[in-house]
């Protein structure tokens, strides 16, 4: 899986949104956008702020690569 921060990055290039944009949207840094872009994993409530901002459910995408076993075999456990 991609990391999250990547594929947040893609999606803002995606919109042609300038990371300035994105900041003042976030109300943080330039920096921090940056750093941003290089995480594996964010908290929730960001995720949460950051799929409003841009306008995606990044959470469906997310929980959409989850390797969930079938019905029968969770059932079996």
């Amino acid at each position: 899986m991609e990391p999250i921060g990547t594929i947040i990055r893609d999606e803002l290039m995606r919109q042609e949104r300038t990371i300035s944009w994105f900041a003042r949207k976030l109300s943080c840094d330039r920096s921090n956008v940056y750093r941003l872009f290089q995480k594996h994993s964010i908290d929730t409530a960001l995720l949460m702020r950051i799929s409003v901002i841009l306008n995606r459910d990044f959470f469906a995408e997310l929980s959409g690569n989850l390797p969930l076993n079938n019905k029968e075999e969770r059932a079996a456990e």
